[in-house]
């Protein structure tokens, strides 16, 4: 697995004092981008929070998610939290160091009071000692929280105080591109009112996190909750590796409803795992969830950004939506159709492009994407996807002959792969697509085939002539 160190720098720790009428929560921000470009601290907010407890609960699930490994545990992983301020909410997110839990704390308009808040994205500095301080709060008191430097702090020190060094593997940065891409896809299965929701999630299975050879959970509406199955029967959700939810547990007592999230599942025939997204609703705030279809897969192998990434068409969009964003809490596609003078279908393929960069993620509360930009160097994505390198080789060498609405396609061993045309779904003879079926994306015959044949469209076009080739 490729890794580099990332280095993120903060003015102080961050923590949790006592104040003049209260306490105080000081979240120190690293480098980050704005409306007016990178920041070294950049400060989003500055006001109070309207449910200290529940605020301080949510960030700590997120927290949890961040340090967590579901699969593998004896490799802890640690990643400092990303914030995004949206102008009118603040966004908490982080990944699981295996790649298969993606956690998100919406703190909404209504979860905050007396300040505005900015725009822009950075990490938040959430270390051991303020974690065990946000365990122990309790009462009623107001909380007032900063999240990024006092204007003091910024002017008498020289330097950060506070740096961490961590892994970033490519499997995390892809994982974070992918995991948009999967939840776009989901529509709400269930809401459960909030005893059904703390009486479902206490009754899951632990000890699972490895998976077992029962094959995956499922659960169904049935009355006002959720009943488990061992088939995909129409309207059920996958919940693969129960065990991955307890992160919820730090809010369940805050609870007012359960949101459960999923792709569509028709009855009848074999049904493969599924990823899902589980949102617990707040007071003024929303929880998620997303979990990969599998404790042993990371969202990183799902192919779900691999057609985007290899159009060059995709990416020249997305550099024209890239400048029409403006850090907005809610993408609206057809808005941006308008302003851009895109189709629908190309806004959201360029969406998706800026989702492998970090640029945008999704929202499944809202069913919409939003605006970020992640502090790290995610174009790395692109470079380092294996079926995407592997495919631009093949192009590159030759390796592709088109036939109308067949490909042959012949790999480095030799062999020669056949990819079929079927409903606008390309087929492939290989190995990959026997065991997975397009379940995991493209495979990289598949994508070379794609890229020849937009190649050629593209070469015939700028020479006047209408190949056909669609």
């Amino acid at each position: 697995m490729t890794r580099s160190l990332q280095a993120v720098a903060y003015r102080r720790p961050s923590v949790l004092e006592s104040a003049a009428g209260g306490r105080r929560l000081a979240l120190e921000t690293s480098a980050g981008l704005t409306p007016v470009g990178a920041e070294a601290h950049p400060r989003f907010f500055a006001g109070f929070l309207t449910a200290p407890q529940i605020a301080a609960a949510g960030l700590l699930a997120v927290a949890d998610v961040a340090v967590a490994r579901y699969y593998q545990r004896q490799l802890p992983a640690s990643l400092d939290p990303v914030v995004t301020g949206n102008g009118d909410r603040l966004r908490f997110e982080s990944f699981s160091g295996c790649g298969g839990v993606y956690a998100r704390l919406d703190v909404l308009e209504g979860g905050l009071d007396g300040g505005a808040v900015g725009h822009g994205t950075t990490n938040v500095d959430v270390n051991n000692p303020l974690r065990d301080a946000l365990s122990r709060l309790g009462g009623d008191d107001p909380l007032h929280l900063r999240v990024g430097p006092e204007e003091l702090a910024v002017t008498t020190l020289d330097g950060p105080v506070v740096e961490k060094k961590v892994p970033l593997p490519d499997r995390w940065l892809r994982g974070f591109a992918e995991a948009q891409v999967v939840a776009a896809g989901f529509d709400l299965r269930a809401e459960l009112p909030a005893a059904e929701a703390v009486r479902f999630l206490r009754a899951l299975p632990r000890g699972s996190g490895r998976g077992g050879s029962g094959g995956p959970l499922w659960v169904v509406p049935a009355g006002r909750g959720l009943r488990p199955t061992t088939r995909a029967v129409s309207g059920a959700v996958c919940l693969p590796g129960p065990d991955r939810l307890v992160a919820l547990q730090r809010v369940l007592r805050h609870a007012t409803a359960l949101r459960v999230y999923g792709p569509a599942v028709a009855a009848g025939g074999t049904v493969a795992a599924m990823a899902s997204a589980w949102e617990v609703v707040l007071p003024g705030m929303r929880l998620t969830l997303t979990l990969s279809p599998d404790v042993s897969r990371g969202f990183s192998g799902e192919g779900g950004v691999l057609e985007a990434l290899a159009t060059d068409e995709a990416a020249a969009d997305a550099e024209l939506l890239s400048v029409l964003l403006a850090w907005e809490p809610r993408v609206d596609v057809a808005d941006l159709a308008a302003a851009s003078g895109l189709t629908v279908e190309r806004v959201r393929a360029a969406l998706v492009r800026l989702g492998t960069s970090g640029r945008v993620g999704y929202d499944t509360a809202e069913a919409a994407y939003f605006h970020r930009e992640l502090p790290y160097d995610a174009s790395r994505v692109e470079r380092h996807n294996p079926r995407l390198r592997s495919a631009r080789a093949l192009v590159a060498a030759g390796a592709v002959a088109l036939d109308g609405a067949t490909g042959t396609v012949t790999a480095e061993d030799g062999h020669i792969h056949r990819v079929r045309d079927e409903a606008g779904v390309l087929t492939c003879s290989c190995l990959w697509w026997a065991k997975y079926r397009g379940g995991r994306g493209p495979c990289k015959h598949a994508l070379a085939v794609r890229m020849a044949r937009r190649g050629t469209v593209a070469e015939l076009i700028g020479t006047g002539i209408d190949g056909g080739a669609r």
